[in-house]
């Protein structure tokens, strides 16, 4: 019998998996790329040291044994020579596209002739999967080619750069091989900054629900959900945007935090009459990109560009770096 190792985004998905019946053995990889630094590292386990780091940091109160759980994570993976066949199960969202990177990558820097590496790549939830629809996937898996990784570690590499200009740029070549890639690109370069108020896109659909009326913070992020053509944001990073706008006064918070209000100050970076990041102290990762108050990469919305930019306290204004 061929023994096989299923890699999937989370444990939520690998129960559905399970209950469909499909054999063998279970990786999750549950890992927010998207959130954090994720610089070049010289090997997987650097940079689950810093991913670890960057977690116990800023959500040790919702997730735990996080050291334990990528030790156990890593192990496994350097253990694929132990599988005759290996298939990565992933969704078409940025959280999922960003692992699926991460680990076509590394396999692409890793013999795999003794291994059969396929993908099922799907546009549904694997977590709101029946039993049905998870067997079917399985009959469309695509077999994993030299072309798919070389492709993946091109964009793996872009993600990792200190500028997120590979990363834009990869917009304009072929990734049909992994059809799901360039929307994943786009939101990703809509998390940093925009120009006109300095919110990223997550920010301004959080603040745009709250100035419209909506108050508990469960609804909000259900509000926000239904922006989303493809849903990649879990709670507990949603609820760190929530603080953030808490610490810096966009928002107030009442009744334990189950009720919140934007302020004077919030309405106006909404409508773009200050700029969010005029306000607070910046230092945040986006992939290998460092922000800070200093040197900021903002997403230019109508000119569809990302660009450098520094504030300047003479004119109360971001200027572009030449």
């Amino acid at each position: 019998m061929v023994k096989v190792l299923n890699i999937v985004n989370g444990d939520i998905a690998i129960k559905i998996i399970k209950n469909a019946d499909i054999q063998g053995d279970f990786l999750p990889w549950s890992d927010f790329l998207h959130e954090g630094s994720v610089p070049y590292c010289s090997s997987l386990e650097e940079l689950s040291e810093i991913r670890i780091n960057f977690i116990e940091e800023n959500y040790s109160n919702s997730l735990v044994n996080i050291r334990e759980k990528f030790e156990k994570r890593d192990k496994k993976l350097k253990n694929y020579h132990k599988y005759q066949k290996i298939i990565l199960w992933f969704e078409h969202d940025l959280y999922d596209q960003l692992q699926l990177l991460q680990i076509l990558s590394w396999f692409g820097s890793n013999s795999i002739e003794n291994s059969k590496l396929t993908l099922v790549s799907t546009d549904n939830y694997l977590g709101e999967s029946s039993k049905n629809q998870i067997r079917k996937l399985l009959g469309d898996e695509e077999t994993i080619t030299k072309e798919h990784l070389e492709l993946a570690k091109k964009a793996w590499s872009a993600f990792r750069e200190r500028t997120p200009k590979s990363w834009f740029k990869l917009l304009e070549e072929d990734t049909h091989l992994l059809p799901f890639l360039k929307n994943a690109i786009i939101r990703m370069i809509e998390e940093y900054p925009n120009t006109r108020n300095g919110l990223s896109r997550s920010e301004y659909q959080a603040l745009f629900s709250i100035s419209k009326g909506i108050e508990n913070p469960k609804d909000i992020f259900t509000n926000c959900q239904n922006y989303e053509k493809q849903k990649f944001m879990g709670e507990i990073i949603f609820w760190k945007i929530l603080d953030d706008f808490i610490e810096n006064e966009l928002i107030k918070s009442k009744k334990n935090g189950q009720i919140l209000q934007i302020t004077t100050l919030g309405k106006k970076i909404l409508n773009g009459e200050i700029n969010y990041l005029h306000t607070k102290n910046i230092e945040r990762c986006i992939g290998g990109v460092k922000l800070t108050n200093d040197s900021v990469w903002c997403w230019d919305i109508d000119k569809k560009s990302i660009d450098k930019y520094y504030y300047s306290k003479t004119l109360s204004t971001l200027l572009k770096f030449r």
